[in-house]
């Protein structure tokens, strides 16, 4: 059996719509691109359709908190790498950090920690993860070494990003 990867990376293009008049991706459009990328990355690298298990057994997992940073700004028609990894996780919930590079990824744009509870849909409450689940997330999980997402942010801002390999 093949290792899963850790470290799920996208690239994509900003596009009109998501830009304010500045031709900057809207502050707020950044969490769809991280969202988007997060959705097929799973279908894509772990089989991992939320929508599917959501129609199927009704259950999914949803937003319970997020922060983010904005560090440079996207621009209209530019190409970005999103990468994402699980970096923390317990019977109900999961951790996963995400961050937006320039093309040749020398410079970080944007980082999100987003927070998901596991949720039972028909009963309206947090349900726990399966050991399917938990197995999968102990497979993957990839912690950094950072403590709080302010402790992290420091770390992007006080140190050059290394190319990563495309």
């Amino acid at each position: 059996m093949n290792e899963l990867l850790k470290v799920l990376t996208t690239k994509t293009k900003i596009r009109f719509q998501d830009c304010d008049p500045f031709n900057h991706l809207n502050n707020g459009s950044y969490i769809n691109y991280f969202m988007n990328h997060r959705e097929d990355s799973l279908i894509e690298n772990y089989n991992l359709d939320i929508y599917k298990i959501a129609r199927k057994e009704g259950k999914s997992w949803v937003s319970s908190s997020s922060q983010i940073a904005y560090l440079k700004p996207a621009f209209l028609m530019e190409t970005v790498y999103i990468e994402s990894q699980l970096i923390k996780y317990t019977n109900s919930e999961l951790l996963v950090e995400m961050r937006m590079f320039n093309e040749d990824k020398t410079h970080i744009k944007s980082i999100i920690w987003c927070e998901f509870v596991h949720f039972n849909l028909l009963l309206q409450k947090r349900e726990t993860h399966s050991t399917e689940f938990l197995n999968l997330f102990k497979s993957v999980n990839h912690p950094v070494d950072s403590q709080t997402f302010e402790e992290r942010i420091q770390k992007f801002k006080t140190k050059k990003v290394k190319k990563h390999s495309k």
